[in-house]
């Protein structure tokens, strides 16, 4: 019998965004089915961590912003680091399942995992790490799916897995309150209404605001009602859609993530770039139009389990893997009426 299927107290690592946490719940709930009695805790960055109320199979968190993810914002801090593995030292983890990208490495969080004393330590990677991971799995092609990247590592440390699917639950809490956060700005749920989230993480990901803003207009003209949703920090683009376009209502930062879950859940049909909204719909069953660009491949983050349309212009550059795009853009070139005629055809 594998090692693994003895573990009592395990460590997930997913140090990266909410959407890939969430991608994570299929491999969580299948390890929770074999080891109901095995504690979970996932080591996750400060911003994947509100994503965990949604997944009932993790069981602590520990927050932390990792020097290997880091995009230049952290000093240099050779003692916080040291503190990280201390930390991880006193849970006495018997297991560590190291999730990554097709473009992450598993051996930096493995290392660590390593110099706080944690035995077995499972990976998938292209590169070679010496004995850092007691379990290293040979990396798949890069347009596999990441739900199916994070079941394949466990399903190759012995668990077995029931349901591929994603899933995320939403508390009571959270549904009457984002009930009445609707009800609050005029929206009568029974009525139907369609979400637009502008934003995304990456500028190279995001369609054009103004496009949006005409397609707010052309679904309120035909008695559609719609709801502009973002963060704090995309604010400002929720607020052109709404000067463009009047009749739309808006929700901007005063919602926690089950809340924001709630609103998605609610709707006929949720309109969004290849961001978070897109995660939670495919997991919520919402029919979703995705305005998805060519900084990556539909087949390794697009929607799997709801009604979907993935729309982006064929381009040589794709997929580019860029954050920001040098040349305009040219895979999101797509008409907003276009778009308009999808959310339509995807609601009927």
């Amino acid at each position: 019998m594998s090692k693994w299927l003895n573990v009592k107290n395990l460590l997930a690592v997913r140090l990266d965004n909410i959407g890939d946490v969430v991608m994570t719940g299929p491999a969580l709930r299948a390890i929770k089915e074999n080891l109901p009695e095995t504690k979970i805790t996932m080591l996750l960055s400060p911003g994947g961590a509100s994503a965990a109320p949604l997944l009932p199979w993790i069981d602590e968190v520990i927050a932390w912003k990792s020097l290997w993810q880091d995009l230049g914002d952290l000093p240099f801090d050779p003692a916080r680091e040291l503190e990280l593995v201390e930390k991880l030292r006193e849970h006495a983890f018997d297991g560590a399942i190291i999730f990554t990208s097709f473009s992450q490495d598993p051996h930096v969080p493995g290392y660590v995992c390593y110099l706080a004393g944690i035995p077995l330590r499972a990976g998938e990677s292209k590169e070679f790490g010496g004995s850092v991971l007691t379990h290293e799995l040979k990396s798949v092609p890069d347009n596999v799916h990441q739900v199916e990247r994070n079941l394949r590592l466990i399903e190759s440390l012995g668990f077995k897995v029931r349901d591929r699917s994603l899933k995320i639950f939403i508390d009571e809490e959270a549904s009457l309150s984002a009930h009445e956060k609707l009800g609050s700005m005029g929206i009568r749920v029974d009525e139907g209404y369609v979400v637009i989230h502008p934003g995304a993480s990456a500028s190279a990901r995001r369609y054009p605001v103004d496009r949006f803003a005409v397609i707010a207009q052309e679904l309120t003209r035909k008695g559609i009602h719609v709801v502009v949703t973002g963060s704090d920090r995309e604010r400002l683009l929720v607020e052109e859609i709404a000067n463009a376009a009047p009749e739309v209502k808006t929700l901007v930062g005063v919602t926690s993530l089950s809340e924001y879950a709630a609103v998605l859940k609610m709707a006929k049909a949720v309109i969004c770039n290849n961001t978070l909204p897109m995660h939670l719909s495919d997991a919520l069953r919402v029919p979703v139009v995705v305005l998805f660009s060519g900084t990556d491949e539909e087949s390794a983050w697009g929607p799997r389990d709801t009604r979907a349309l993935l729309m982006r212009k064929p381009t040589p550059c794709h997929p580019c893997y860029l954050f920001k795009c040098p040349i305009g853009q040219p895979c999101l070139d797509i008409p907003a009426h276009e778009v308009s005629k999808a959310v339509l055809r995807i609601i009927s």
